[in-house]
């Protein structure tokens, strides 16, 4: 399934995705206990990949600002979406490809800060975030992505009491 899981081992991971919380927490406890075949030292690749799946079990239930659907019902992210990469000891370079629904969509820029918002919230290791719009995915990606990565930009939204609000309810998990 992916490259999730090491070969033969079984995925409980469901193509809807209503699985994958059951199935991370299972990877991590298999994992930590040492039941999980493929031990990975740390700064390995395999290594990286546990953690880029990490990072996008937090993204994928992001919600659309206009839709009711989650980021990865739409295919704006998916597992292919994220790079982590070892910068240092502890922490890591996440790198985010995300792709709008449509190439002039006017809500890629809260698309970009929602991630932004929920991973500096959720991340339980130490990183550094780099979050893009998918080359060729927007008609203003060079400079949609300028905003969603300059820190100054990203403070002045989250001080917006209508902006904030929006992100609150898209990165807000449901009951």
């Amino acid at each position: 399934s992916r490259g999730r899981w090491p070969r033969g081992a079984v995925s409980l991971r469901w193509r809807s995705g209503r699985m994958s919380l059951v199935s991370g927490l299972l990877g991590r406890v298999l994992w930590l206990s040492g039941l999980r075949s493929g031990y990975h030292a740390r700064g390995s690749p395999a290594m990286e990949q546990d953690r880029a799946l990490e990072v996008y079990d937090i993204i994928r239930t992001i919600r659309d600002p206009e839709k009711p659907n989650t980021l990865e019902e739409l295919e704006v992210v998916t597992e292919s979406c994220v790079e982590v990469h070892e910068i240092g000891e502890d922490e890591y370079l996440v790198i985010i490809r995300f792709t709008p629904t449509v190439p002039h969509c006017s809500l890629a820029t809260l698309i970009g800060l929602c991630l932004r918002i929920k991973l500096q919230r959720c991340l339980p290791f130490k990183h550094k975030l780099e979050i893009y719009i998918s080359e060729g995915a927007h008609s203003t990606e060079e400079d949609i992505n300028k905003q969603i990565n300059d820190k100054e930009r990203v403070a002045a939204a989250m001080e917006n009491p209508n902006l904030r609000e929006i992100v609150e309810q898209c990165v807000t998990e449901p009951d």
